[in-house]
This record gives C-alpha cells, sequence and structure tokens, in this order.
C-alpha cells in the first residue's frame, strides 16, 4: 500500500499527476484526507472551499485512487500507525527533513519507505484561489 495525505481542496491537474505518479509506486493508493476542521486550522479562515465528503467522493472517483479515508487530526501520525503503509508519499513542497517530526518517527517505526514527488510547476489551489478573486 502507498498512502498519501492531504486537504486535496480544488483538485488540479498537479494534484492528478502526483496522484497517479504515487499510486505507479505500489499495488493500491490510500489517500487520508484532512477533515474540514483541519484543513481551516491549516489553510486558515474561508478553507476548504469544497467539503470533505466532496473532496472524499471527487478523489475516489480517481483511477488512480484506491481508497479514500478523512482524517481530523492535523497530522497523519495515527492513520498512518493505523494503516502501517509500505511507501509514504509527500509533495515536492516537503523534505525528509520538513516532515513532520512525529509522522516521520512512526514511519521509521513501521519501515515505511518515504517518497518525496517533485512538484508540478505552475499548479496549487493557492495560486487558483488568487486567480479567482483576481477575476
Amino acid at each position: 500500500i502507498v498512502l498519501t495525505n492531504g486537504c486535496f481542496d480544488l483538485l488540479h491537474v498537479g494534484h492528478v499527476r502526483y496522484l497517479q505518479a504515487a499510486r505507479s509506486l505500489g499495488d493500491a493508493l490510500a489517500v487520508a484526507l484532512n477533515s474540514d476542521a483541519s484543513v481551516r486550522a491549516l489553510k486558515g479562515e474561508g478553507r476548504p472551499i469544497n467539503p470533505e465528503a466532496d473532496r472524499a467522493e471527487v478523489l475516489a472517483a480517481l483511477e488512480c485512487v484506491d481508497y479514500v479515508a478523512i482524517f481530523s487530526e492535523m497530522r497523519a501520525t495515527r492513520f498512518l500507525e493505523a494503516v502501517k503503509p509500505a511507501i509514504y508519499v509527500k509533495g515536492g513542497d516537503y523534505t525528509l527533513e520538513t516532515l513532520d517530526r512525529e509522522e516521520r518517527a512512526v514511519l521509521e517505526k513501521i519501515g515505511a519507505e518515504i517518497k518525496i514527488l517533485p512538484l508540478q510547476p505552475g499548479y496549487s489551489t493557492s495560486r487558483l484561489i488568487s486567480r479567482l478573486h483576481e477575476q
């Protein structure tokens, strides 16, 4: 099992390419989706744009995604402990050094491989929201 997590608020081609690349690393891709409350805490007031049930449904509709689960904590630590993925994937806005310390400790404890995939240049939810506000 390959696992990734995130907000996936306004799904864009950068997300899709990232998820496809993550899925290619294993037999199944599980996505741990931040709840509405945790997105608000991470991203600020006004986020998420789409509610968690809608974000989960859109992710689950992607051919490359095998499982979606919503978690309510700020970090995916407890989710990682429960799922015990073989591979944990994050986007290129992270490095091994900037990965949450507790998440990294759990991953090391369960023996999961950590993969950092390159970002798709020019794509971000924050950028999309900015462009919409400029209209």
